[in-house]
C-alpha cells in the first residue's frame, strides 16, 4: 500500500511540471561519501514546518541508499529555496484592419488568458567540507508550491518532490 502511495505522488508532482536540473563535479568518487549532515546556519527559505518536512523526506531517502547522518560526516547539505513569479506568455489576440484609398491600417490587442504563475525552486548542493568546501553535486528544481496546503499534501509534496531530485544520484558516468 505504501508503493502505491509513492508511485502516485510521484505521478501527481511529475504530471505538475517539476523541472530537475543537476550538476556535478566529474572527478569526483562518490562512492567514498557514506555519511551526512546540514549546515547548521542553513536558510532554506521554507518555513520551518516545510524545511523539517523537506529534511525528513531527504533523510528518509538517503537512508534508503544507504547514506547516515551523521555528526562527523563526509559532505554537508544546503538546502535554499525561493518563489518565482512566471509571466504567463499566453494571450489570445484580436484585430481589426482595413484598408482604403491607398493606404492600409490595423490594430491588434493581446488579451491574456490566466495569471501569472507562482513555482518554488529548491536548490540542493552537497559540499565536501574537508575539501575547502568544494561543490560536488547540485540539483536544481523548479515545481508548482501551494503554500496554503494542508499539512499532509505538503509532506507528500516534499516526499515526491525529493524522490525525483534524488532518481540520478550519484550521477552515472
Amino acid at each position: 500500500m505504501k508503493a502505491v502511495k509513492y508511485i502516485f505522488l510521484f505521478l501527481f508532482v511529475a504530471s505538475c511540471g517539476t523541472v530537475v536540473n543537476y550538476d556535478y563535479e566529474k572527478s569526483t568518487d562518490f562512492s567514498k561519501y557514506k555519511t551526512y549532515d546540514y549546515f547548521v546556519d542553513m536558510q532554506t527559505g521554507l518555513s520551518q514546518l516545510d524545511t523539517k518536512r523537506l529534511i525528513n523526506s531527504i533523510d528518509a531517502k538517503l537512508a534508503t541508499m544507504g547514506l547516515t547522518r551523521s555528526d562527523h560526516p563526509d559532505f554537508y547539505i544546503d538546502i535554499l529555496s525561493q518563489n518565482i513569479m512566471n509571466a504567463n506568455n499566453s494571450t489570445v489576440g484580436v484585430g481589426a484592419g482595413g484598408g482604403g484609398g491607398g493606404g492600409f491600417g490595423g490594430v491588434s490587442v493581446g488579451i491574456p488568458i490566466g495569471g501569472n504563475q507562482k513555482t518554488r525552486q529548491i536548490i540542493i548542493d552537497f559540499v565536501d567540507k574537508k575539501q575547502n568546501e568544494r561543490l560536488f553535486w547540485q540539483a536544481v528544481s523548479e515545481s508548482n508550491y501551494h503554500e496554503n496546503a494542508s499539512p499532509e499534501k505538503r509532506e507528500a509534496y516534499f516526499d515526491a518532490l525529493v524522490e525525483k531530485i534524488f532518481s540520478k544520484y550519484p550521477p552515472k558516468k
